[in-house]
């Protein structure tokens, strides 16, 4: 095997969750050129990758279709020994189905099965024994290595974790509030009460893109600058450096709990609209879900969630009580 592409173009934590299957395909194949191709934005969580060849990148808010086919040609060119899709998707599926390469693997859920050498069985559940992401996405390895799914790694920089000592003069806690979706998203007066309700012995930094500024200076004013605003001034390294050495780790159903599992750092993964048995849930030795314990009818509502809550009353979230939250520091 001298040449290998694995190919994840959706959000950043499914990214992240995709880096599992670059830890297993080097320890078997340590000598392979290994790729990734991913969306244009995410190629920064592989700045100085220790082991990675190439990152292929999609721009897909810019001449979407143009730039496919240029990906294409590409990948044609690199003349891969093996390309490994875990979408499910038309795009991703026509880049494998007509990729050149010896192996073409994927699931069998993609509308371009029928040309792939290997079809996977794509497994979903939300019971309690449901597989995780990671299992799911190592079935398509399995092949070529072994049973054991790899856990997400990342590798921030020297320089990475340069920048942020200076915020670990004492212990300290990360809260990254923001997610992409409304009902996934623990309420900012929610997140202000758990910082009120933190011990004074600790920094608490809050985490985020820099379209998360409003809410962290939000939940900042309202909480009397007890949380530092750290949102839009570390990339996605940085942030997985600072989160390494937190005491603990708040965040939603998102992209940093993945940030978390992926440096292995203590993290407490609060879960609104959706449920741990969807796959997605926190890896780290050290991990805590938090989630309401009424039983409601409309939960889960959705396997991404929603812009609003679709019966009104969000009590998926304001059903949680803080004292879970902070509970999770001494357990």
């Amino acid at each position: 095997m001298q040449r290998i592409l694995v190919i994840q173009t959706a959000f950043i934590g499914d990214v992240v969750l995709a880096t599992g299957l670059l830890e297993k395909l080097h320890q078997y194949y340590p000598d392979a050129a290994l790729d990734i191709l991913v969306r244009k934005g995410n190629e920064s969580l592989f700045d100085g990758h220790p082991f990675l060849h190439e990152v292929l990148i999609w721009n897909k808010k810019s001449d979407k279709y143009r730039h496919l086919f240029q990906l294409l040609k590409s990948i044609r060119q690199n003349r891969y020994d093996a390309v490994i899709n875990i979408q499910r998707y038309f795009a991703t599926g026509f880049l494998t189905a007509f990729s050149g390469a010896s192996r073409k693997i994927g699931f069998d859920k993609n509308p371009f099965r029928f040309f792939f050498t290997d079809i996977v069985p794509h497994h979903f559940s939300v019971q309690a024994d449901a597989h995780h992401e990671i299992q799911r996405n190592h079935a398509l390895i399995r092949s070529l290595t072994d049973a054991n799914a790899a856990k997400p790694v990342l590798y921030p920089t020297a320089e990475a974790f340069e920048k942020v000592k200076i915020y670990q003069q004492r212990s300290y806690i990360c809260i990254a509030p923001a997610s992409v979706w409304f009902t996934k998203q623990y309420p900012a007066d929610q997140w202000v009460d758990l910082i009120r309700q933190l011990p004074d012995d600790y920094t608490i930094y809050l985490l985020g893109a820099p379209g998360d500024k409003n809410l962290c200076d939000q939940i900042r004013l309202q909480s009397g600058d007890k949380a530092t605003d750290l949102s839009g001034y570390l990339s996605f390294l940085e942030s997985a450096a600072l989160m390494k050495n937190a005491v603990m780790n708040y965040v939603n159903d998102s992209a940093p709990m993945h940030f978390a599992s992926a440096m292995n750092a203590p993290v407490t993964a609060v879960y609104c609209s959706t449920i741990p048995g969807f796959g997605y849930g926190p890896l780290s030795d050290n991990s805590h879900v938090i989630q309401t314990i009424e039983p409601l009818s409309c939960r889960p509502c959705g396997l991404h969630g929603h812009q609003t809550c679709p019966e009104k009353h969000f009590k998926c979230a304001r059903t949680i009580q803080t004292e879970q939250l902070v509970n999770s520091l001494s357990s």
